[in-house]
């Protein structure tokens, strides 16, 4: 018995894991660094594009859940991020390069895996799950479209940038966590409010790339770029990524009027992104609205951010629960292109379409992941759970089933649903 998957991402790694750990031959195609992506720059699997955080890690938030979930489940991805996390509060937050070569390594010496480093340009025989990404392009994305003929559905996502720790001036920015939570994790480079209306005056102005068709584009809500939140209104920033909520400067004793926050990028601590700034303005604009930001006066960008469209399908038509093709089972899909959003979300996917195509080709009953649960509610979602038209979407605890008797405060309702959620889990993990 054979699979073939298509595409080394998030969604592809974790499912071809998954196959292999349950005695499932894969091939493994992935056409790096055979051909690249405009968005991607390494050759290794999984790679993390718009940021390093996998977001917040409690059991209180939807994805904290999907990703004890996965754990518990067997994720490669999850074993991967938490043996290269880096400080970040709450969240987790992983050193991109390492968590990458991590993922790469463990499927190119599975015994069950066989990683073919080329571009596929129409779908083989057999089982096939296409985990090719929201970037997909040329004669799969042909294939795709032949395939499922709703999927001109578009979005465009930003990617922010990262500078070096060594350039920011820590006499004007100071380490902490909001609210002081866990550890000091976070640069907060603080705004006085001539600062941060100035900031945000040229923001609203700066020049922006070309990007042929963004003017009939949406743009996700979780990745909206930084100068189209700031076109919103003039306190937008500061209720969004500037906000100053939790935040004491040490060196006045008040909360400043608002605040950027730059979160550690590589385990050595040398590399810092600029959170929330997702961002399509012209390079040179960047550099020169950004280190309006007093700390980043003289800051330098090893990375600039930069815009891509990303594809996916009208799931809900051509989808079923296993992320299986309606009109030909055969074929799988998982990933951003079904419209989950997020790096978990795409992983938890593939761990779903892995188990499930592993089950049914070994004549085991499948597993059928309720709507108690995290993976299995996203799942359901993506199938047919949307009202109106089909948008991406990130786990969040209102597509999971409500737990039927009331809680008193949504931090203690969150963590019931999960206490459900997990005990779920732990029983479907019996009896894989």
């Amino acid at each position: 018995m054979r699979v073939t998957v298509i595409g080394a991402g998030l969604a592809g790694s974790e499912a071809a894991w998954q196959l292999a750990e349950r005695g499932i031959e894969v091939t493994l195609y992935e056409m790096k660094p055979q051909k690249r992506s405009p968005a991607h720059v390494s050759d290794n699997f999984a790679e993390l594009v718009c940021s390093n955080s996998l977001r917040s890690d409690e059991l209180t938030n939807a994805v904290g859940l999907l990703k004890e979930e996965m754990r518990r489940l067997g994720s490669l991805i999850m074993a991967c991020a938490d043996a290269h996390r880096v400080p970040a509060g709450g969240a987790l937050a992983v050193d991109r390069e390492g968590f990458s070569r991590a993922v790469t390594e463990r499927l190119l010496s599975h015994p069950n895996v066989t990683v073919v480093r080329e571009e596929v340009t129409r779908l083989p025989e057999g089982r096939v799950l296409i985990a090719t990404g929201p970037l997909t392009e040329g004669a799969m994305a042909e294939e795709i479209g032949r395939l499922c003929p709703d999927t001109d559905l578009h979005f465009f996502d930003a990617v922010a940038p990262i500078v070096t720790l060594e350039s920011v001036d820590m006499d004007s920015a100071w380490f902490a966590s909001r609210y002081d939570k866990g550890t000091a994790d976070y640069v907060n480079c603080p705004m006085e409010k001539e600062e941060y209306i100035e900031f945000v005056t040229q923001l609203q102005k700066a020049e922006e790339a070309q990007l042929h068709g963004f003017e009939d584009a949406s743009v996700f809500e979780g990745c909206m770029p930084v100068e189209v939140m700031a076109r919103r209104g003039l306190d937008t920033l500061r209720y969004g990524p500037l906000k100053p909520v939790g935040l004491r400067d040490p060196k006045t004793g008040r909360e400043p009027y608002a605040v950027a926050q730059l979160r550690m990028d590589n385990a050595e601590g040398t590399l810092y992104n600029m959170v929330g700034f997702q961002t399509h303005l012209k390079f040179p604009e960047q550099r020169r609205v950004f280190s309006m930001i007093p700390a980043l006066k003289n800051a330098q960008f090893v990375r600039y951010g930069v815009m891509h469209r990303n594809t996916y399908l009208n799931s809900p038509k051509v989808l079923d629960r296993y992320y299986r093709l309606r009109s030909d089972p055969r074929l799988s899909f998982a990933g951003q292109m079904t419209g989950v959003e997020g790096y978990i979300e795409s992983a938890a996917s593939g761990m779903l379409v892995g188990i499930e195509c592993a089950r049914e080709l070994l004549g085991q009953e499948p597993v059928d992941f309720p709507r108690e649960t995290a993976i299995g509610a996203l799942a359901l979602y993506v199938s047919g759970g949307s009202v109106g038209d089909f948008q991406p979407m990130n786990v969040n605890f209102g597509i999971i089933s409500p737990l039927g008797y009331r809680v008193k405060g949504k931090r203690n309702k969150n963590a019931a649903i999960s206490e459900r959620s997990l005990a779920i889990i732990d029983e479907i993990k019996n009896r894989l």
